[in-house]
């Protein structure tokens, strides 16, 4: 190795993860890894998904990049603050969330990376709600 070389010492790339809508109309692009990945089982967030539980990832929202149109539904959770959900007008998914009382801050539902490999929820909320049946594995902080 000659004394010029020096990408032993370069900075390593950030990770971009991409979401998408099911029809890829609507899509969001995130840098570097996230900030929390959580579950919450509240039983809006069940409706909402059409699932047991949401499952969501939060950026920096000066680390996404968002492209395409998206029509968007407020809605005030138990805590009594309000996300605005964006999702696609053509084919209904969601792919990102705004938090208002944190503006800084985008929520991206984890199927729309549809990335088995995306990092696993450290925080799971609302599980006096959750389902019997729903085991969290590894690492996670509980509450209720």
């Amino acid at each position: 190795m000659s004394s010029m070389d020096t990408s032993s010492t370069a900075a390593p790339q950030p990770r971009f993860h991409h979401a998408a809508c099911s029809c890829g109309q609507l899509q969001a692009q995130a840098r570097g890894e996230p900030l929390r990945v959580s579950v919450c089982h509240c039983l809006a967030c069940q409706r909402r998904t059409g699932s047991v539980f949401g499952a969501q990832a939060r950026f920096p929202r000066a680390a996404v990049t968002l492209q395409g149109e998206s029509h968007s539904w407020d809605r005030t959770g138990d805590s009594g603050s309000t996300c605005r959900f964006h999702f696609c007008p053509i084919c209904g998914a969601t792919v990102y969330y705004e938090l208002l009382a944190m503006p800084e801050m985008l929520g991206i539902p984890l199927g729309a990376f549809a990335d088995p490999q995306f990092p696993a929820p450290s925080f799971s909320v609302y599980e006096e709600r959750m389902h019997a049946w729903v085991q969290l594995r590894g690492e996670i902080e509980h509450m209720d």
